[in-house]
């Protein structure tokens, strides 16, 4: 069986550098997979930030963890999860290991920062490392606490992050390595490549390095091969293209620019292959009993019949009261009773009457130049599965509705005969 660290260690094995992206959620890991990235990093930078939190050693455990394992899920590429200190001690390492390594997770990093750590970017805030012997017998821990020989264990250090320049970080990337690190992460936050290029000129051991070019990005992926780096992390891109995004498109939907936000956000379409909605209804198809549930219901309600005077003088016929129920209520009643519960109203004449609880809205503002077809289109996001559409003043009978639902074919329709006008 190919396991996750197992894949891992089989790319590390072929020629040029694994290349993985970072991603803070399930959603943002499978587009990493999908723009064919090799690896996902789980960002503890990500993981904070999505619950508006400093990457300070706030969150437990148990929260990265989670938030590693959706992406495991949600993928099939190796997850690489970024644990900061290990949670505490040696002893906390290896109980976080052992964790990580049963979710599925293909390898951990784990950083000399003395707990609570700070991310590295940040300014003005103090940092001091922890001594190396201690990080290394952390690393050692580690390693023993893995039951999967071929789970990876990467040892980082932030001694050039912290300004002790390149023997220190030197003289602890041998040491984590002598202690059974499986890969080697040399932090940098230099603007250019230079700083990174003159350490990893001397290194002396038969260990993987790893780069995270965040602020020398724009060093080719070509320069960080040739210098030997083996793992190249992207490790919080996505994070900041989907905020710039998000911002964007709030600004325009505040300012009323809709037309200008939709033509730049994905489309819902976009979003349902991204959550698995074809794998979903070809579930459904197979293993649900056929019945009521999986249907929809759009009521078209939008027009005005003049035909009935004061009757309908404030309000549209589907709100017409019929022995202490509205029209409307009845036909919800009705649908409810055989299992539908996803309901569409299209409303227009007098629209604001129209206002019950736990329906979606669409309104046909047209209502009076246009027909039925046009206010079933703009209900065109309800129409991806099993629908059933009816006209808003029609009361029916609960088990012709049933009779309905269980009736085979693509298209069934409900015809009721009623006598011509003299």
């Amino acid at each position: 069986m190919l396991t996750p660290s197992r894949s891992l260690r089989r790319r590390l094995a072929q020629a040029g550098p694994v290349v993985a992206c970072g991603a803070h959620d399930a959603l943002s890991a499978r587009l990493v997979e999908e723009a064919g990235f090799g690896a996902i990093w789980a960002s503890g930078f990500g993981l904070s930030a999505v619950r508006a939190l400093p990457d300070a050693s706030i969150l437990t455990e148990r929260e990265t963890l989670e938030g590693a394992r959706a992406m495991v899920e949600a993928t099939e590429i190796p997850v690489i999860a970024d644990i900061d200190t290990g949670f505490g001690n040696a002893i906390n390492a290896m109980h976080a290991v052992q964790h990580f390594e049963a979710a599925g997770i293909a390898a951990v990093c784990i950083e000399d920062n003395v707990f609570p750590k700070r991310c590295s970017f940040y300014t003005g805030v103090t940092r001091e490392l922890a001594p190396a012997e201690e990080h290394a017998r952390k690393i050692a821990a580690a390693r023993a606490a893995s039951r999967d020989p071929e789970f990876v264990v990467i040892a980082r250090t932030e001694a050039l992050i912290a300004g002790w320049g390149k023997e220190e970080a030197l003289v602890r990337a041998r040491a984590y390595a002598d202690a059974g690190a499986d890969a080697i992460l040399i932090h940098s936050k230099h603007a250019t490549f230079e700083e990174l290029r003159d350490v990893v000129a001397d290194w002396d051991r038969d260990i993987p390095l790893v780069a995270v070019p965040t602020t020398y990005i724009e060093t080719p992926l070509a320069d960080l091969d040739a210098a030997g780096f083996r793992i190249v992390i992207y490790a919080n891109q996505s994070l900041r293209a989907s905020v710039r995004a998000m911002r964007e498109t709030l600004a325009h939907l505040r300012g009323e620019e809709h037309a200008c936000a939709e033509s730049k956000i994905a489309t819902l379409d976009d979003i349902y292959g991204l959550v698995g909605l074809r794998e979903l209804r070809e579930n459904e198809a197979r293993f649900l009993l056929p019945g009521g549930t999986d249907v929809a219901a759009v009521i078209l309600a939008a027009g005005d019949d003049g035909r009935i005077g004061e009757l309908t003088k404030d309000h549209p016929k589907c709100m017409l009261d019929i022995k202490g129920k509205t029209i409307l209520e009845r036909q919800i009643d009705g649908l409810n009773a055989n299992g539908i519960k996803d309901i569409a109203v299209v409303r227009g004449y007098r629209k604001e009457s129209v206002d019950l609880p736990r329906l979606r809205f669409y309104d046909n503002d047209r209502f009076a130049e246009t027909g039925e077809l046009a206010s079933l289109l703009l209900a065109e996001n309800e129409l991806g599965g099993p629908v059933l559409c009816l006209y808003g003043d029609v009361i029916f009978d609960e088990a012709i509705l049933g009779r309905l639902l269980r009736a085979p074919g693509d298209v069934i329709l409900v015809v009721t005969l009623q006598p011509r006008e003299a």
